[in-house]
């Protein structure tokens, strides 16, 4: 597996995150239905945010850009670190992951508490 390193936003802790991924092919088809579980490592039991098209989490941008989102209520818990998560496309059978993996970066802001 290669590996790729590039520069995106960190997830700032207690705040609403956004992230668009592009493809460099058409990964995301019009009616596909994709999945993610975002954890703070792969051996990790506990899910911190279950990203779904079904609950609007992910967003379909594209055949090539697909746009996670990760509430604050989920990301208000995290520390100071990084959290890492996969894509599965599930309206295939058998589910087809979609070989990436993320390692976002995560920082605790200065300002808290502004959207409780």
């Amino acid at each position: 597996m290669s590996v790729t390193i590039v520069d995106g936003p960190a997830i700032v802790a207690g705040y609403p995150y956004r992230l668009q991924i592009e493809a460099e092919t058409p990964l995301f088809p019009q009616d596909a239905v994709f999945a993610a579980e975002v954890r703070t490592r792969v051996s990790a039991a506990s899910v911190i945010a279950t990203l779904t098209t079904a609950n609007g989490r992910i967003l379909r941008v594209s055949d090539t850009v697909l746009e996670l989102a990760i509430a604050p209520e989920a990301t208000a818990s995290l520390g100071a670190g990084s959290v890492i998560l996969d894509v599965v496309r599930t309206d295939l059978m058998p589910p087809r992951h979609l070989s990436f993996f993320l390692e976002i970066p995560v920082v605790l802001p200065v300002t808290r508490g502004m959207l409780s």
